[in-house]
């Protein structure tokens, strides 16, 4: 572990220049391409014309089926029946023409008869001469129509109306355009014309006149029936169109089959291949440079967000190569998953472990890593689980993925799950099948009771199997980065721990009052959002080092006899001092993570011995303080300056003989302000603000551990009296 440790030490060194960073970055996405590569790979078929295919062929894209579209319009085309309009206009030009005809009549008869007006009239020069035979008055009735209408009317009819009365002539006429008018406003196509004159004769009937007027009015009104519907060219075009254009185009669907194995190519599947780009001997680029933009664009989104999301006290170098470790190796598996899917020919994709990159990198890292990989997994998954189909993309694995993996996120969050991976796992396979069964559900698939299992086995096997995985990498991951995750933290919090059995043995003060530090520290470092978890174990071992001489530290000193007071100030202080590098050393010995073995040793920083320098400063006034200061180094990180504080106010608070709010705060303010000038914190990036917020939690936490005793005042005098 120390050589792989050396090498990734080496690795993180180069990470610092920029070139590095780049350099890491080409080659994750080189291995991702290379990865991808077949997926996008367009795929070239051997087929020949009106042989059996050798393979089933599926289409590896949606295409427009020119040829079969063409066909549909004919098609529809062609069934489209003609148009024919109705032309309205010819029924009242008609009802017109009769019209006319009658009141010409009836005007030629006015003229030709003798009536009053005339014999009055009979001495005028100017009077006119009365036309008397009928012959004269049908020639000129004909005079007042034109020459198409008189071809087309009788002369028997002529005679007729010109015999006829005016009130004959009106009630003929009436009757006339009616009937011509009822039937003229039907259709009336070409077929149909002797069928209307029926019609209109048959109106006619019932009239009440004479038989040579009857006769005439009918014939006049079938002379008026003529087609009135024709053949609407530009309608039935329109109409045409409208339908050929509702045509939906005829699609080859991605993922169709075109032929069977076994079956014959006939011309029919061989152009459906054709179209489908099987048969193409010409290569294309289009899907290389696609994959290549997909995997620029996403990795320089994270490049963005890892540079400008991550503090630089988060160490980045680190943190980058951890996560494009987790990366490669979730790919690469992500892919060998595939390729078995692909070859048993099965849903196995849904066994894939996606949720071990959320948990490495959460535990590991953060929750924003953790989310970022699991996007960048799940958005890669789409590609890599389109079964080889080039155009494909599998949003369905893909959401799979992600949301496996956010759901990972959430649950290790939680404090019960924190330490318990494989609980979590468990419940995530639960959590897994519920959205495998949802997706189903979603596209209406059908499957057997046997297929159901098989999926619930898959997406078991995933949240177990991602839980498995992390369990067996995490001590890797820590060991070869000297990381320290909470679930290490958890497991050195345990009170059956050889350490803290021992401190409880053989320094119980020193348990007790590392205990109630941790407490304290714990609960200051998570109000000013730094990790209480790691403050509460490195409280329990700061002080591992006074093991090594308990009864020289006065929480272990159960008698009122202080050896110190029998001690030169010099020994004391090198006793007193003695036991955070003794600390240091102990939990070295016993491979403790740095940050734990940092805690023992700057938790006190360079801090001046006060008691044990005034004593010798009485006995030699060249005493120099430097002699009496802790070694150092001083905190650098913020937990161990909460520790630090937590650690002075603790001691300093249980010695008070009556402690009350005020006096607390007023203790706590004084070894706060007292650490800053002596400059405790300028190595530490904690500021005043935080500090404040330490300061008020320490306050609020000590209130609670000595209400009793503010609360209670009489309950010490009762003490103080069974003490007498």
């Amino acid at each position: 572990m120390n050589r792989i440790q050396k090498f990734f030490t080496q690795i993180k060194g180069l990470l610092v220049h920029r070139f590095f960073q780049v350099l890491l970055f080409i080659i994750l996405g080189l291995f991702a391409y290379g990865l991808m590569f077949s997926n996008v790979k367009p795929e070239r078929v051997q087929v020949e014309l009106f042989k059996p295919a050798e393979q089933t062929i599926r289409s590896t894209k949606t295409v427009e089926d020119t040829y079969k579209t063409e066909q549909e319009k004919e098609e529809i085309s062609k069934q489209v029946a003609d148009v024919y309009s109705l032309k309205k206009e010819y029924a009242k030009n008609k009802v017109d023409l009769i019209s006319s005809i009658f009141d010409s009549a009836i005007e030629v008869n006015k003229e030709t008869d003798p009536d009053e007006d005339h014999k009055e009239d009979e001495g005028k020069e100017d009077k006119k001469e009365v036309v008397k035979t009928d012959a004269q008055k049908v020639s000129i009735l004909k005079e007042k129509l034109t020459d198409e209408v008189n071809k087309n009317i009788e002369e028997s009819v002529f005679l007729a109306l010109v015999q006829a009365d005016e009130d004959e002539l009106k009630i003929a006429k009436d009757s006339t355009i009616t009937a011509v008018n009822n039937v003229m406003s039907s259709r009336i196509a070409a077929s149909d014309v002797e069928n209307a004159k029926k019609k209109v004769v048959e109106e006619l009937d019932y009239m009440s006149i004479s038989g040579d007027m009857k006769k005439a009015s009918t014939s006049l009104a079938r002379t008026a029936i003529i087609q009135n519907v024709f053949f609407d060219k530009d309608k039935t075009e329109e109409q045409r169109r409208k339908a050929v254009e509702s045509v939906e185009p005829i699609r080859i669907l991605q993922g169709q089959i075109i032929v069977e194995e076994n079956q014959l190519v006939d011309r029919d599947v061989f152009r459906q291949l054709e179209l489908a780009g099987f048969l193409n001997t010409e290569s294309t680029i289009y899907p290389y440079i696609g994959l290549l933009l997909f995997i620029f664009l996403t990795f320089a989104a994270f490049y963005y967000f890892f540079y400008y999301s991550i503090s630089k006290k988060d160490n980045k170098y680190n943190q980058l190569l951890i996560f494009s470790l987790v990366f490669i190796l979730s790919m690469a598996t992500m892919k060998t998953v595939s390729i078995l899917a692909d070859l048993k020919n099965s849903n196995l994709e849904y066994i894939f472990p996606g949720a071990m990159a959320a948990m490495l990198i959460k535990i590991l890292l953060n929750d924003k890593l953790a989310v970022a990989m699991i996007i960048l997994l799940g958005s890669y998954g789409t590609i890599i689980f389109n079964g080889d189909t080039p155009g494909n993309l599998d949003f369905s694995m893909g959401l799979y993925i992600i949301f496996g993996g956010l759901t990972a996120i959430i649950i290790l969050s939680r404090p019960n799950f924190k330490s318990k991976v494989l609980v979590a796992g468990l419940l995530l396979s639960l959590i897994n099948m519920t959205f495998v069964f949802s997706l189903i559900f979603i596209m209406d698939s059908h499957y057997t009771r046997m297929e159901y299992l098989y999926y619930a086995a898959a997406a078991i096997g995933s949240g177990v199997g991602s839980a498995v995985l992390t369990m067996g990498l995490l001590p890797f991951f820590e060991a070869g980065f000297g990381i320290l995750s909470s679930i290490k933290l958890i497991e050195l919090a345990n009170p059956n721990h050889p350490l803290l059995r021992r401190i409880l043995i053989e320094a119980p003060g020193t348990y007790h009052h590392s205990v109630m530090v941790a407490n304290l520290a714990e609960s200051a470092c998570e109000a000013i959002g730094s990790n209480g978890l790691l403050a509460r174990v490195g409280s329990y071992y700061h002080d591992i080092g006074k093991t090594k001489r308990p009864h020289f530290f006065i929480e272990n000193q159960m008698s009122e006899e202080n050896p110190h007071d029998r001690l030169q100030p010099e020994t004391s202080r090198d006793i007193i001092i003695a036991h955070a590098v003794d600390g240091g050393e102990m939990l070295r010995s016993h491979k403790f993570p740095k940050e734990i073995v940092d805690i023992a040793e700057q938790h006190h920083g360079t801090t001046l011995l006060k008691f044990f320098y005034h004593k010798a400063k009485k006995q030699d006034e060249a005493t120099l303080e430097t002699a009496y200061r802790y070694p150092g180094p001083r905190a650098i990180m913020k937990e161990v300056a909460v520790i630090g504080i937590a650690d002075s106010v603790e001691a300093a608070v249980r010695s008070m003989k009556h402690p009350t709010p005020e006096k607390i705060e007023e203790l706590v303010s004084f070894i706060i302000q007292d650490r800053i000038q002596d400059g405790q914190f300028d190595e530490c990036d904690i500021t005043m603000r935080e500090l404040s917020i330490v300061k008020h939690s320490l306050c609020e936490s000590l209130n609670g551990i000595f209400h009793s005793r503010i609360e209670y005042p009489e309950l010490d005098k009762l003490g103080q009296k069974v003490k007498e």
